[in-house]
């Protein structure tokens, strides 16, 4: 689960305490480190359970900073950021990795939080746990690791957040250390406000737009919908109009797949196989 702040409520401690103590390992993604917590690790030491906290900050010596040898990557960088956080970014990002996959376009994923390496990303790295000098450096160690371990056609890079969200603006960072050469922007066309913040109204697509672009110099290739609180019509409505208005393609990656976006990465980046 997740909560505001990453703090463990008072209500869970009961159900983490008999897990470990009948010997269940537990993950946390928390920002509050479980296994830190005196009483959890009696238990997990008495049972022989585990506690792993992926949120947990690595060691200085582990993190890198920033090089600039991101520019030595070749393969086609493409960053999935969103116009809200909790928008759906990791889910699209993870079907259009498949979608390449079966059309032979070789692509990895880079995960950038606790879910995708809860989930079991091969590469990736938890932002909110970095401190803020590494987070770039972190995700162009990534980016180059996938790039030399598989050499992909495809590399794709999860967002967190969104650029003008007031409590959660990642994706500086991912435009910084990724250096994408373009972005897929998740929007949830039926949010008003961003989520958890009923005061603040939604940016909106067209200035998230602009603001990735003032800030890489890079397009937005294509617009991926989460569907919630619209029926399948409205939704197609949706994508019709984004389509339309921005000249790019828009579909929704749960109900009609992601085939749009790989055809227009395929006229985009005519080094991809096919």
């Amino acid at each position: 689960m997740a909560t505001h702040g990453g703090v463990l409520p008072a209500s869970l401690r009961p159900a983490i305490g008999e897990a470990l103590s009948r010997g269940i390992h537990v993950d946390s993604g928390l920002h509050e480190i479980l296994g830190d917590d005196p009483e959890f690790t009696a238990l997990a030491r008495s049972s022989g359970a585990r506690i792993r906290d992926v949120r947990r900050t690595p060691r200085r010596e582990d993190m890198h900073a920033f090089t600039g040898r991101i520019l030595e990557v070749t393969s086609v960088r493409i960053a999935v950021l969103g116009t809200d956080s909790g928008v759906g970014k990791r889910t699209t990002a993870v079907r259009l990795v498949q979608g390449l996959n079966a059309r032979n376009i070789r692509a990895v994923l880079i995960g950038t939080g606790q879910t995708s390496w809860l989930q079991g990303a091969r590469y990736g790295l938890v932002m909110d746990s970095l401190v803020n000098d590494f987070v770039s450096g972190e995700i162009e160690h990534q980016v180059i690791r996938a790039f030399r371990e598989e050499n992909p056609d495809v590399i794709v890079i999860e967002g967190q957040g969104c650029l003008t969200h007031p409590a959660y603006p990642g994706g500086f960072e991912i435009l910084a250390g990724a250096r994408p050469d373009g972005v897929v922007l998740q929007h949830a066309p039926a949010r008003s406000h961003y989520d958890g913040f009923p005061d603040f109204p939604l940016a909106g697509v067209d200035k998230e737009a602009a603001v990735i672009h003032l800030l890489s110099d890079k397009p937005v290739v294509a617009i991926t919908l989460n569907h919630e609180g619209l029926t399948p019509d409205e939704a197609r409505a949706q994508a019709s109009s984004h389509r339309a208005r921005h000249g790019i393609p828009c579909c929704d990656p749960l109900r009609d797949g992601v085939e749009p976006i790989i055809e227009e990465l395929r006229r985009r980046f005519p080094r991809l196989p096919g």
